[in-house]
């Protein structure tokens, strides 16, 4: 391999060639400021669009300083960082920046997580230095997503994440200068774009133009009101990344803590959305082994390979982009939605309080979940299955304001019935899990045989593909696998034309799976490491289970003799199953993004 030889800061560095400044800089521990350069090492993605100008630097004998993320270091190159010229630069730059930015950090949801604003504070700058027009537009409101474009710095992360990563091609740069600004196209809101909500977006945006919509103060208010009973579900990943968010380290399992946590906001039952994957695998599991039964009979009208149902951001994008193949996926709802159906039923009936008066809230590591909630199909005359939802990093706000000292919190363990779960649903967290809990139950069921090892190695794995053959027994079972939805248009091509060799296929919209879902902590370094660690924190509290495979779970047995009848019955579909939507010919509304 070619290197380069160069001088950074007065220290003698070796590169490979094609190395940028920045990247050389970084290697040797030397840290220059950035704004819109951005990358996730291991997944491909690096957007590098040198508009922010915050990382130049000088190099001698060069007339103009350049950008050190854009410019590739050649042989005897010296460069200097932080010389006075190029101080003088970045101040100019981003004092440049916040005269067209509002001024109103105490309010703002990025507060304390904006990239401009440590960037300001690190360049000691205290007051604006120009004064002149500022951009002016509407926020734009989605269930899920705000998009507040006024704190727009125009940095493109979020329409490298949208297009490269997700393909979804939701956001693009539009105008030049002083108007140019990241929009769908026409303006229109997200609501009528093809947004899925995954919320990728959110998590690479430095600034407070992409937040989620806070609803924590729903959550105050229905736990405030005494004639409400108001309960809640934790998501597996929820648990892996909450501690993050309280100076704990990266990818302790904090389920214990999280659950005292939420007793003391006051909820009247703390569960666990890890019965309702239990109760996904019963149905889905069910749903996969008659469409299999039917294939190896000669059955030509079934419809395989199966796709998972579970990730509503994924949900949405084959609505959007793949509406010919609506009978494809697993008919089954997603367990948050499982939950509220069996909750304000089931549940509701048991403790005796009315549908109405039992207020179902959700804690997510996803922002998809919120738009997924208010879908008309997971309504009973107007009454939402699940009324709320938080993001993980909502649920950390909320702790926060109720002045709760997380990290001494005793272990406490979730109410009972509907928060007693096995192993199976807790690697519902991460890529490939949904269906390696699927497979342990098909397994058994299957062959009629126990499965001794429960851990399927080939399905894990961070990879942005992966494809796997199980044994049943002498029947090959071939299962895919794919984590962000450029992967799963991957798949879905060959799905839609014929070529793919899958009887199974696992779709998870983020990256990572939930684990990097776009409710998550913020985590602008190190994205694989940390994913790697929350990963790993799922699959040792999976271990550590006495029970590991779904139908098991004697909550969900029970649930079945009381109520259910039979995965797949008539009263288990009524409650647990659902249908899709073309949705790809959605009716485009220009507004006046302007005042």
């Amino acid at each position: 391999m070619e290197t380069i030889k160069l001088t950074i800061d007065n220290k003698e560095v070796e590169v490979a060639k094609g190395t940028t400044i920045l990247r050389a800089a970084s290697e040797y521990g030397i840290e220059i400021p950035i704004l819109c350069y951005f990358s996730i090492d291991g997944m491909n993605i690096e957007n590098k669009p040198a508009g922010c100008r915050v990382c130049v630097v000088e190099v001698e004998g060069f007339r103009n300083l350049v950008p050190a993320c854009a410019t590739d270091c050649e042989n005897g190159m010296v460069i200097h960082t932080h010389s006075m010229r190029v101080l003088h630069a970045r101040r100019t730059v981003v004092g440049l920046i916040l005269s067209d930015h509002p001024a109103e950090c105490l309010v703002c949801q990025k507060a304390g997580n904006c990239e401009l604003q440590t960037l300001a504070e690190r360049l000691g700058i205290r007051k604006v230095f120009y004064q002149g027009e500022q951009s002016t537009y509407r926020k734009d409101m989605s269930p899920s997503i705000v998009r507040d474009i006024d704190k727009c710095v125009v940095c493109r992360r979020c329409e490298m994440m949208c297009n490269d990563l997700q393909s979804v091609g939701a956001l693009s740069a539009a105008y030049r200068g002083f108007p140019s600004v990241v929009t769908p196209a026409f303006q229109m809101d997200l609501e009528k774009s093809p947004c899925t909500y995954c919320g990728q977006c959110v998590t690479v945006c430095p600034t407070g133009a992409l937040t989620e919509n806070d609803e924590t103060g729903k959550v105050i208010r229905m736990l405030s009101d005494p004639t409400k009973t108001v309960i809640v579900q934790t998501a597996p990943a929820v648990r892996v990344a909450l501690g993050e968010e309280f100076g704990m380290e990266l990818g302790t399992s904090v389920t214990g803590k999280m659950v005292a946590a939420l007793r003391r906001l006051g909820f009247n039952a703390v569960f666990d959305t890890d019965f309702a994957a239990d109760l996904t695998i019963m149905e889905e599991g069910a749903e996969l082994l008659e469409r299999l039964d039917k294939f190896l009979k000669g059955d030509s009208s079934v419809k395989l390979p199966i796709l998972t149902s579970c990730c509503p951001g994924w949900v949405n994008f084959f609505e959007m982009y793949f509406p010919d193949l609506l009978d494809v996926p697993s008919t089954a709802k997603s367990p948050q939605q499982m939950f509220g159906a069996i909750a304000k039923t089931y549940y509701a009936d048991k403790i005796g309080v009315k549908r109405e008066d039992m207020i179902v809230v959700s804690i997510m590591p996803c922002l998809a979940k919120k738009y997924e909630a208010q879908r008309d199909e997971f309504k009973v005359n107007g009454n939402p299955d699940v009324d709320i939802v938080l993001s993980t990093r909502e649920l950390a706000a909320l702790v926060k304001q109720s002045n709760i000292d997380f990290r001494s919190l005793p272990d406490e363990d979730f109410d009972k019935p509907l928060g007693e779960s096995t192993g199976a649903g807790v690697i519902f967290g991460v890529t490939g899990g949904v269906i390696e809990a699927a497979t342990r139950t098909a397994y058994e069921k299957f062959t009629g045989k126990t499965l001794e090892k429960v851990e399927f190695e080939a399905i894990r794995g961070l990879d942005g593909t992966r494809s796997a053959e199980v044994d049943f027994n002498g029947t090959k079972i071939r299962i895919g696998i794919a984590h962000g939805l450029s992967n799963a248009r991957k798949l879905l091509e060959e799905v839609r034309c014929g070529k793919s060799q899958f009887h199974a296929i696992e779709v998870m919209a983020c990256p990572g799976g939930c684990i990097g879902g776009g409710g998550q902590p913020y985590t602008y370094r190190n994205h694989i490491e940390i994913l790697r660690k929350r990963a790993a924190a799922l699959y040792q509290e999976d271990a550590g289970k006495k029970l590991r495979k779904s139908h098991e779970n004697p909550y969900i047995k029970k649930l079945y003799e009381e109520f259910l009848g039979e995965p797949g019955g008539k009263k288990a579909h009524e409650l647990l199953h659902t249908g899709y939507f073309d949705k790809s010919e959605k009716e485009i509304v220009v507004p006046d993004m302007k005042n």
